[in-house]
């Protein structure tokens, strides 16, 4: 059974530096470009979100990840006041972080993330 220390960078992916490395016993998500890890699936609040381009889920949490200035959009639930995120690492837009949402119904997704599964995949421990 692997142990639940942090990865070391080296062990991992020593072409690259990542600010965060998941422990290995957790299933986590890597971004499907560069790989640094963006979650962990103890994170994951729901997988039923509509991104940008398709499908997207909200995550509690993230690692390695960039927010750009906050700016109110009317998405499929109503106005929100959102940022986009994006991979420290290769800079790929994924997703968007709630900052505010002006209905009440929307308050509980202010201060989480949502990342577009088309830049996530799945590792450690899936199978």
């Amino acid at each position: 059974m692997p142990s639940c220390e942090p990865v070391p960078p080296a062990a991992c992916l020593p072409a690259k530096t990542f600010r965060s490395y998941l422990p290995r016993c957790h299933r986590t998500y890597s971004c499907v470009h560069c790989r640094a890890h963006l979650a962990k699936h103890d994170e994951l609040i729901s997988k039923s979100f509509q991104g940008s381009h398709g499908r997207a889920y909200l995550f509690n949490s993230v690692v390695n990840v960039g927010c750009g200035p906050a700016e109110q959009r009317l998405l499929l639930t109503g106005l929100h006041s959102v940022a986009d995120i994006f991979c420290e690492n290769c800079k790929t837009t994924l997703g968007w972080k709630y900052e505010q949402a002006f209905e009440t119904s929307q308050k509980y997704k202010e201060g989480k993330y949502i990342i577009e599964m088309s830049h996530m995949v799945k590792d450690n421990g899936w199978e």
